[in-house]
């Protein structure tokens, strides 16, 4: 990694004060301190207000806020606990929702092997499906797998092919292929905690042979392929997958097509992904001759972007004034016009001051119609309704027509113009200030983008001096643009964030421990790594109240992570029984947290949901609620939190029940029994009134297991 400089300016230019941690207290204000506490709602502010082409990068968006959709589960559930074990037993369907699997239609498969190149690795693929019943095929992102997959499966001719749920674990696999014919189970999450040994690939193996059925996983390049060996996917050749598109067609017309001048230009710039292509063959087999389908072509695709915004830049045709409108428009794409206009009129100031330093910059009040600036950047506007903290607004809303242009328009200006970055570096810099959080947010995505052209200069003109700000605005900029630059997998961010952990500036580290709990949850497969860093700042003990409450806030935001939910309970756990105290005081107060949550998608509905029903993730969920219940510096916080998920279960079904099963696995000892007994009974309403008759129904659980609970020493 390239070394960034220690001291850079400030966010408002000034050298920057570096105190030692412990003058930290006193370099945060009271207010700011407080502020320090918000990171859900530093979490919302992010997802809302980012740029849809970024938060694509991350696949777990979706469901509540991050981490995929929530599931419901049908099906009774008994729960006994004997001397500190608990067994869980199902009553109802076989297996919950949650991993139900579902028949591919057999006309979607005929309508993609109309269309499918093999590949110069599906032949062997396909011969080692065919003998072994069970194929792991690893390649990279977005190299067209799954349907590889699908296809290998169609070849040999299964009656049915069905879609296994992803959140199948490995130890899972076997006992979900119940039918005959084949099974996909798409980009299986592994890791080091869920890693795909050879043993689950030997159990699916011998239960196929019972239901004469066959399996392919499609996984990403992973590590935690514990002696299962994958088939290496390579995707086709572009120039076959145009013709594959081309049939029905005559030959000559095929040769033709391929021949055009935009279809050469297609080719020739290689590393293209399979769904490009695909896109770009129907538009191919769409053409009819006509100039205006040739046109299509020649605008199709990232060189007709890149020549389009190189043009506007070094056009010398073009005013300033328009030039900063582009440049505004690419960082408010699909925000308020009036954004757009208004922000670009400062940065249209911030040139005339580098270009003219001798004249007062000026701005004209009246200019062009929005249509046609638009019109102009070939953009379009629509009123959409926006939303704000007081309920959807409508807004005209504008946006370049090409999806790529604003990364390629912010990227060519930071690293073609070099002279426009003090214009530039000074106006996000102002962006940050501003109070409007999608300002902020648009600001930070900028500044992403910036950094996965150019890290180091990105780093030192506007990240790091945001990150060392005394203010709590600029540090939480720096810790989104830090988390958005790794969704665009900008190079070394996630080493960057892990020194920064421990980095001897603590804004620094306050940045760089925000930024890793706001990633997590968009990236799900960096949940581990994140906990790992903030374990070995923990462990350090020498950090102040705000950062150790930072600490806290963002270890707890790892719990949001949907599918990794079981799995980062299990490293809170682990970190319970065999780390330092300071860190087991993290991994409590951390849990805690997460459980003192009532909104969408917290971990009380997912346990509702589907938690109580994965043996594994409830048994660490007992743990951690038993641990920092009996500790007396979580016993108030975890009686609070508990409080919580009592009124959750007052007005859902779900949770009530599983506030029912999960309370007698709290009571090991006489002490535990009464302290709960003391809470349920005086718990009272959030407005005061009488407690919830759900605290009457979980005290009669409570009373059941009197018989049972051990008796204090």
């Amino acid at each position: 990694m390239t070394a960034l400089p220690a001291q850079t300016p400030s966010a408002d230019g000034a050298p920057p004060h570096d105190p030692r941690p412990d003058d930290e207290a006193a370099a945060l204000p009271e207010e700011e301190q407080e502020r320090t506490e918000e990171a859900r709602a530093a979490q919302r502010e992010l997802v809302a207000h980012t740029p849809g082409f970024i938060l694509n990068q991350a696949a777990s968006i979706g469901g509540s806020l991050v981490g995929g959709a929530q599931h419901g589960v049908s099906g009774g559930v008994a729960r006994d606990v004997f001397m500190g074990r608990t067994e869980i037993h199902h009553h109802g369907p076989a297996a919950p929702a949650v991993h139900a699997s579902g028949e591919i239609p057999g006309a979607l498969l005929d309508e993609l092997a109309a269309v499918f190149v093999d590949g110069p690795a599906f032949a062997a693929a396909l011969e080692r499906l065919r003998e072994e019943r069970v194929l792991v095929l690893a390649g990279a992102h977005a190299t067209g797998r799954h349907t590889a997959a699908l296809m290998l499966l169609h070849r040999l001719g299964v009656p049915a092919v069905y879609s296994l749920s992803a959140e199948t674990s490995p130890a899972e696999l076997a006992g979900r292929l119940t039918s005959p014919g084949g099974h996909v189970l798409r980009d299986l999450p592994l890791s080091r905690n869920r890693p795909l040994r050879e043993t689950h690939l030997y159990a699916a193996r011998d239960q196929l042979r019972k239901v004469d059925g066959y399996l392919v996983v499609t996984v990403e390049n992973s590590p935690f392929l514990l002696g299962a060996t994958p088939s290496e996917w390579v995707p086709p050749d572009p120039a076959a997958v145009l013709r594959a598109h081309l049939t029905g067609r005559r030959d000559a017309d095929a040769e033709d097509l391929l021949a055009l001048s935009p279809v050469r230009d297609f080719l020739a710039r290689g590393a293209h992904r399979p769904a490009e292509t695909a896109a770009f063959a129907k538009l191919l087999a769409a053409h009819d001759g006509s100039d205006d389908a040739t046109a299509r072509l020649v605008d199709f695709g990232q060189a007709a972007v890149e020549q389009q915004c190189r043009e506007w830049l070094s056009d010398p045709d073009t005013s300033l004034r328009d030039k900063a409108f582009l440049i505004s428009l690419a960082v408010f794409d699909r925000a308020p016009y009036v954004l757009a206009a208004e922000l670009a009129d400062r940065l249209f100031v911030h040139f005339q001051r580098l270009q003219h330093p001798e004249q007062p910059p000026e701005i004209p009040v009246f200019g062009l119609s929005a249509d046609t600036r638009l019109d102009r950047a070939r953009a379009v506007g629509e009123i959409r309704d926006e939303d704000t903290e007081w309920g959807p607004v409508p807004q005209f809303t504008a946006y370049f027509r090409k999806e790529g242009t604003p990364g390629v328009l912010l990227t060519e200006v930071w690293t073609g113009h070099p002279s426009a970055r003090p214009a530039l570096v000074a106006w996000l810099r102002e962006l940050a200030r501003d109070g409007r959080p999608v300002v902020r947010t648009r600001a930070a995505a900028a500044a992403a983008l910036l950094a996965r052209a150019d890290l180091p200069s990105a780093v030192a003109l506007l990240i790091n001096g945001w990150a060392v700000s005394k203010s709590f605005g600029p540090r939480v900029t720096a810790a989104n643009a830090l988390t958005l630059a790794q969704l665009l997998e900008a190079p070394v961010v996630l080493r960057l964030l892990t020194q920064w952990c421990t980095d001897g500036h603590w804004a620094r580290r306050w940045t760089a421990i925000r930024a890793l709990g706001l990633l997590a949850p968009l990236r799900p497969d960096l949940a581990s790594p994140a906990l790992s860093a903030l374990a070995a700042r923990a462990r350090t003990g020498s950090s102040g109240k705000a950062e150790a409450d930072n600490l806290v806030e963002s270890t707890a935001l790892l719990l949001s992570v949907g599918q990794r939910r079981g799995e980062m309970l299990a490293e809170l756990v682990r970190l319970l029984h065999h780390d330092t105290a300071p860190v087991r005081a993290l991994a409590l107060a951390a849990f805690v947290r997460a459980c003192d949550n009532a909104e969408e998608g917290a971990l009380v509905g997912w346990y509702a949901e589907s938690g109580m029903y994965e043996a594994d993730a409830a048994r660490d969920l007992a743990t951690l609620w038993r641990t920092a219940l009996g500790d007396r510096a979580h016993t108030r916080a975890a009686l609070d939190a508990l409080h919580t998920w009592v009124r959750v279960a007052a007005r859902r079904a779900d949770a009530a029940q599983a506030l029912e099963l999960l309370l007698p696995a709290l009571v090991v000892t006489a002490d535990d029994h009464k302290r709960l007994r003391h809470e349920l009974h005086t718990l009272r309403a959030p407005d005061g009134g009488p407690r919830p008759p759900v605290a009457d129904r979980l005290l009669d659980v409570l009373t059941r297991t009197t018989e049972t609970a051990p008796r204090s020493h």
